[in-house]
């Protein structure tokens, strides 16, 4: 085979240079830097921290323009926290709509009562004007419930406050630009004392999951019946694993089995009863014959 001479060597050379120079352009160098989302996901989550004790003495400013502490909110129900941000476009929207129709549909439990809701802007400049607007436009998904200021409170305050709240419960979030948050689709479950009890994860909770988590924080003590509230914990368990909750098997089969227990029981004391009336009825049988 012959040589293959300089022209053409030269030719397929200036090929490749021009081929490659194209997909520079479509494929970047990536030791050159990261994309955004490179350098947002990794900071963006959730840190879960049960059991953790809210700082309650933190103060903030409610949708009306009045100063409160987290503690006003906690007189003796479970609280669901969400953290949000008023000028969010799509999420944040999203979030409260679907919380709001949840909480519309949980039999036996009710926000005028049993529970709370309180948002929390995680936006320290966040504005009374978009704290009105967006604690008006919830309000109006749930207009069965009675006093929703006190009921679902709409607050913001100062980065330091903020910072400190975030972080006791684990929320890691970025912010992009003004009025521009990557952040995490979560509400947190609290204890009456403000301890965390339960994540639950999404744009969208099952009213099942919801009430469950709620009985779960308040220990049973809300709602019709405490009785019936145990049973329900003791049939269901939170996966972490699939971030839900679900039956408990193996107390399902131990309450099935007590239950036939019982039932064997009852069927052979009703045995007992009539063998034991058997020789009495036979005895006054026979003297009535005689």
């Amino acid at each position: 085979m012959g040589k293959m001479s300089g022209k053409p060597l030269v030719a397929i050379l200036g090929v490749l240079l021009v081929g490659l120079t194209a997909l520079a352009g479509v494929f970047p160098d990536l030791s050159q830097g990261h994309t955004v989302q490179d350098e947002t996901l990794p900071n963006v989550g959730v840190d879960e921290r049960l059991g953790a004790r809210l700082p309650l003495d933190l103060s903030f400013t409610d949708q009306d323009g009045r100063e409160v502490r987290l503690t006003h909110f906690f007189t003796g129900g479970p609280v669901i926290l969400t953290l949000n941000y008023y000028s969010c476009p799509t999420l944040c929207p999203l979030i409260f709509r679907n919380l709001s129709n949840t909480i519309s549909t949980i039999k036996g439990l009710s926000p005028a009562k049993d529970f709370r809701i309180v948002t929390v802007s995680i936006d320290p400049d966040e504005t009374p004007a978009r704290a009105r607007a967006k604690a008006g436009e919830t309000w109006r998904m749930l207009p069965a419930m009675a006093a929703p200021g006190e009921r679902w409170p709409f607050l913001r305050g100062t980065a330091p406050e903020i910072n400190r709240l975030t972080k006791t419960v684990g929320m890691r979030y970025v912010r992009l630009e003004k009025n521009n948050f990557a952040h995490p689709a979560v509400i947190i479950v609290l204890t009456p004392e403000g301890r965390v009890a339960r994540y639950l994860y999404g744009l969208e909770q099952s009213p099942t999951d919801l009430k469950l988590a709620l009985i779960e924080a308040a220990g049973g003590q809300i709602g019709g019946s405490t009785l019936l509230n145990r049973v329900i914990l003791y049939c269901y368990h939170y996966d972490p694993v699939g971030r839900k909750y679900a039956l408990a098997a193996i107390n399902i089969m131990k309450i099935a089995g007590g239950g036939v227990l019982l039932l064997l029981g009852i069927l052979l004391l009703d045995l007992w009863r009539k063998e034991k009336r058997g020789p009495a009825a036979r005895e006054e049988g026979q003297g009535g014959s005689s």
